[in-house]
């Protein structure tokens, strides 16, 4: 599938990747989990570089989750090396992608902590997209952070809590600095969220493929574009509302 199969006037500002089967994709070829992990890593730079070209604002790629802190200590290590080492690359300045993180960066190595600030410092005047790393993130963790922000700011009397609203919930999210994403994609054929922008997806397109991140193409992303841009997106109403509102 090329670009000529999608609406480039209907691209999505916000597209969510789980970038699942990194491990597997390893495993099925005799290679150690972690050199799974390194040619995923190609496919971020290929798949962010097209998300940038074809005009997102936004794209938001779940590399490191809350859960992932249980996985062997070596294969952790590794991680963290990689995300260190792939950051030193001028992806983001040749593109003019802003860089973001969202999770509890402070559970992070020192190293990597101090490589992230750099690199959202760095490219903050960039304004092509924004691309967002989720590391030792979880919907749950960040929600309960939001929950907590929130109490305090009512037991300050700052806030009353009559007047909590779902607007005062997003506000106090990680993501409070960009939309909710319209498209989700998970690579890998697991059919689940795995506690990913739990409360921002409530009405994001899900799409899910069996091919393992490591082999995810420019045509396969493409592919995902062209099935979010065959959905009618309705939010509660109606095909007949909907298609009502969404005339020219």
């Amino acid at each position: 599938m090329t670009e000529q199969d999608i609406d480039m006037q209907r691209i999505p500002r916000h597209v969510a990747i789980i970038m699942d089967g990194n491990g597997r994709w390893a495993t099925g070829r005799g290679l150690p989990r972690t050199a799974g992990h390194q040619a995923g890593v190609e496919t971020v730079k290929r798949i962010t570089e097209e998300a940038a070209r074809l005009g997102l604002d936004y794209l938001t790629l779940y590399a490191f989750s809350t859960e992932n802190w249980r996985r062997p200590d070596d294969e952790v290590s590794a991680l963290m090396a990689l995300v260190l080492s792939s950051l030193q690359d001028d992806l983001f300045m040749r593109n003019n992608i802003r860089f973001r993180t969202i999770g509890d960066i402070d559970k992070l190595p020192e190293a990597v902590r101090k490589r992230l600030r750099q690199c959202e410092s760095e490219t903050a005047a960039n304004d092509r997209m924004t691309l967002v790393v989720a590391l030792s993130y979880s919907s749950r963790w960040e929600m309960t952070e939001a929950a907590r922000r929130i109490a305090r700011e009512v037991a300050e009397g700052k806030l009353a809590p009559d007047s909590i609203s779902e607007d005062t919930i997003t506000a106090h999210l990680n993501t409070a600095f960009m939309p909710d994403p319209e498209l989700l994609i998970r690579t890998g054929g697991e059919l689940r969220l795995s506690n990913y922008l739990l409360w921002q997806c409530a009405y994001t397109e899900l799409y899910f493929t069996p091919v393992y991140w490591p082999d995810f193409s420019v045509d396969d992303f493409h592919r995902a574009i062209a099935s979010y841009q065959g959905r009618q997106r309705r939010f509660g109403k109606t095909e007949e509302q909907a298609a009502r509102d969404n005339r020219p």
